[in-house]
């Protein structure tokens, strides 16, 4: 069987770098400069200067269920996108929401935390739950399609590529940030790297007390 390759148009990971870097830039400066009095002072988000449409998606979650836009509503969601062979940032970011989780403690049951495979055909249903379970089973696991996750990437401003070497082995690169989707299911910003789970519990709070 050959190994599953990157498709075509997605790009290389100096583009990635780029792409994340100015969209960045674009959040502090819509943030300094554009934003209301009465937005939350933030510790380590980016908020756009006003919430973003995110288009409809379709995805499957580990236990089997569809996961769509649909389900990104009623409640804060705090999506990363990575993969479960990841060696260091995404079982890293991942206990840091782990601590966030307990640190929210009451206000938990108000956020929703996603962890998105950019490795479909490696992650399957039952690796991705196991992955997931093991920093916390309330996390929702899910992955798609390329056209899927290459859409959803992008409306997002997160991109990622997946190739295969020489030698037979797949190198993943994706964002490292993390988009904010608020109750109406639209981008409010992003987590930038490095994270901080006191600061992006103090984010979230802020948050969930300015929009009720």
């Amino acid at each position: 069987m050959n190994s599953p390759q990157l498709p075509r148009r997605q790009l290389p990971i100096t583009l990635i770098v780029i792409a994340a870097f100015a969209a960045a830039l674009g959040l502090w400066l819509g943030q300094r400069f554009l934003g209301t009095p009465s937005a939350p002072l933030m510790k380590n988000a980016v908020l756009y200067p006003a919430p973003r449409a995110v288009p409809d998606f379709k995805l499957t979650q580990a236990n089997g269920q569809p996961l769509t836009l649909e389900n990104w509503r009623g409640h804060w969601n705090v999506a990363y996108f990575g993969y479960t062979s990841c060696p260091d940032v995404c079982p890293t970011t991942l206990a840091i929401f782990k601590q966030v989780w307990k640190d929210l403690s009451g206000d938990s049951a108000n956020v929703r935390f996603d962890f998105v495979s950019v490795d479909p055909q490696r992650d399957t249903p039952d690796k991705l739950a196991k992955y997931v379970s093991f920093f916390n089973p309330d996390f929702i696991a899910a992955t798609g399609s390329d056209d899927e996750l290459t859409r959803l990437t992008r409306s997002l401003g997160l991109m990622y590529t997946r190739e295969t070497d020489a030698n037979g082995n797949i190198q993943v690169d994706h964002s490292g940030s993390v988009v904010i989707i608020d109750p109406d299911a639209k981008l409010r910003g992003i987590f930038r790297p490095p994270f901080a789970a006191p600061e992006v519990t103090a984010d979230l709070q802020s948050l969930m007390k300015s929009v009720r």
